[in-house]
């Protein structure tokens, strides 16, 4: 009818050819779309980050991907530390702010599918905190991670990580 006047491919779905929607879920599709086709590739493809766990002066250079079945973040270097997203209860992405003088607005993320967003943040992420319960354990474990050797690819990574949790919290409503 009227109502479902678009019509949209949905690959993921496996609909190749496309499919009638109505105009506020081809909004969403269409958000969909362009979120797998570019923040996921940067996601999975990773960054390089100095990382500290807790509140310890040590930092570990670190890459940092998405698990190619989206479910883990895998920070890999002398250690190996696997962040099953579900068990992230916190996330900060760190941005560095337009106002003079270098200070940091921080977007806040009390949890991937409960949040809180901070309007009017800025997407030039500078580093991100991660709060987590290991397996196994009730305690949680902070990851605090900076951009290490090519800042621009550790930046872009931060600023997808930014929409991916974005891109939760406005889809968990729908």
């Amino acid at each position: 009818d009227k109502c479902s006047s678009q019509k949209v491919a949905l690959p993921r779905m496996c609909f190749v050819d496309p499919v009638r929607q109505c105009a506020e879920c081809s909004l969403i599709s269409q958000k969909e779309v362009e979120f797998y086709d570019k923040q996921l590739k940067v996601l999975t493809a990773g960054g390089t980050f100095l990382v500290r766990v807790d509140s310890s002066e040590k930092s570990e250079t670190m890459v940092c991907r998405l698990s190619n079945n989206h479910r883990y973040l895998f920070l890999d270097g002398e250690s190996h530390f696997e962040v099953e997203l579900s068990r992230i209860s916190s996330m900060q992405v760190l941005t560095e702010g337009s106002t003079p003088g270098g200070e940091k607005d921080i977007c806040s993320y009390t949890s991937l599918l409960d949040s809180q967003i901070s309007e009017g943040c800025s997407l030039r992420a500078s580093g991100m905190v991660l709060q987590y319960k290991p397996p196994g354990s009730q305690n949680l474990q902070q990851l605090h991670m900076d951009p290490a050797d090519d800042k621009r690819i550790a930046s872009a990574w931060l600023a997808a990580m930014h929409k991916a949790a974005k891109f939760l919290y406005e889809s968990r409503d729908q």
